[in-house]
């Protein structure tokens, strides 16, 4: 695509917007006028042009992504009319693809949902239906996962919400760490040092599940296992399991709302 349009300039969009650069995108990059702060820095630090008008970004656009809240989806529908055919590419977390082709009914609807690490071009993407332009385009931003139908893609978006769960428990390993006394920065680098071994391990090892990865670790006597031990009698994992299924069903509620 040797241009992109961004409807809605927040925080995901920006990130989105360093990674393309960074990840060696040359192609011009239009913003609309919204957050009109972010989308002067990004014009003056990542070679954007920020245009007047949503209408202006879709017509000098080969392909637009939606970057705004869901709540803000008609609002801006109403505000442009896509090419018949022009890609649009939504960021729009729980907004169906028949929500987007009713809401945009020229366009040629692709759902995206990735991470705020796109901006290091570390992000797990995640593409609904394949789009061979579609994963060109984005292919620098990190590892693609491209999947078929949309139930699954609703599964992948609350995998996505686990991506911000994930820190706070991090911060609680590493401040339990700085309670006993190890200072803060080396409490971090313990907690997410640990946290990369584990992920590399696993990935070199597609063939064995997660638990059996533990168990080999977790082995009777051994201190890991008297720490899983508590563990298992205080499962965390059920409220997890709870905290996913609270945002499945939203997001099931929302995609039946058309």
């Amino acid at each position: 695509m040797q241009s992109l349009g961004f409807l809605g300039v927040g925080e995901l969009s920006e990130k989105v917007v360093i990674g393309l650069r960074q990840g060696g995108y040359s192609g011009t990059i239009l913003l609309s006028p919204r957050n009109a702060e972010r989308a002067a820095m990004l014009a003056r630090e990542y070679q954007c042009q920020v245009l007047a008008s949503n209408q202006a970004v879709v017509d000098q656009a080969e392909a637009v992504v939606l970057g705004v809240r869901p709540g803000a989806l008609h609002e801006v529908a109403s505000q442009v009319c896509l090419r018949p055919g022009q890609r649009l590419l939504s960021l729009a977390a729980g907004i169906s693809l028949g929500q987007l082709e009713k809401a945009f009914p020229d366009a040629q609807c692709v759902r995206v949902m990735l991470s705020y690490a796109a901006q290091f071009n570390q992000s797990t993407v995640v593409i609904c239906p394949p789009d061979a332009a579609s994963e060109r385009c984005l292919e620098t931003l990190g590892s693609q996962v491209v999947l078929e139908d949309e139930a699954a893609f609703e599964l992948a978006t609350v995998a996505g919400c686990m991506n911000g769960w994930f820190y706070f428990l991090l911060h609680d390993l590493q401040q339990w760490l700085s309670d006993k006394g190890l200072p803060a920065e080396q409490a971090r680098a313990l907690v997410l040092g640990n946290l990369q071994d584990c992920v590399a391990s696993a990935q070199r090892q597609p063939g064995q599940s997660l638990k059996a990865l533990g168990e080999a670790i977790a082995t009777p006597g051994t201190f890991t296992a008297d720490g899983l031990a508590v563990l298992m009698h205080q499962p965390v994992s059920a409220t997890w399991g709870a905290a996913c299924e609270v945002v499945l069903d939203g997001l099931l509620t929302r995609s039946r709302m058309q």
